[in-house]
C-alpha cells in the first residue's frame, strides 16, 4: 500500500492563480473608478487600486478555499 503523494501546489496552479488574480484585479480596478469620491486621476487610481486590492485578497482566499473542498470532494468519491 504505498502512498503516492501528489503535490498540492504546482507551477501551473500557480501561474493560474496568478492570471486569474491579474485579470480580477484589472476588472475591479477599473469598475471601481466611478465609485471613489474624488476628483483627480491620482486619487481615482489610488482609491480604485486600494478597494481592488482588497477585494482581490478576498477573492484569493476563496479561490483557495474552494480548491480545498474541490481536492477533498474528489478524493473522498475514490
Amino acid at each position: 500500500m504505498a502512498n503516492s503523494k501528489q503535490k498540492l501546489v504546482t507551477r501551473g496552479s500557480l501561474m493560474v492563480d496568478a492570471v486569474l488574480l491579474v485579470v480580477f484585479f484589472t476588472f475591479f480596478f477599473e469598475i471601481l473608478k466611478s465609485h471613489v469620491p474624488a476628483t483627480t486621476p491620482f486619487w481615482l487610481d489610488i482609491g480604485s487600486a486600494y478597494a481592488a486590492s482588497c477585494m482581490t485578497g478576498v477573492f484569493w482566499l476563496a479561490l483557495q478555499m474552494f480548491r480545498v473542498v474541490l481536492r477533498f470532494h474528489r478524493e473522498s468519491k475514490k
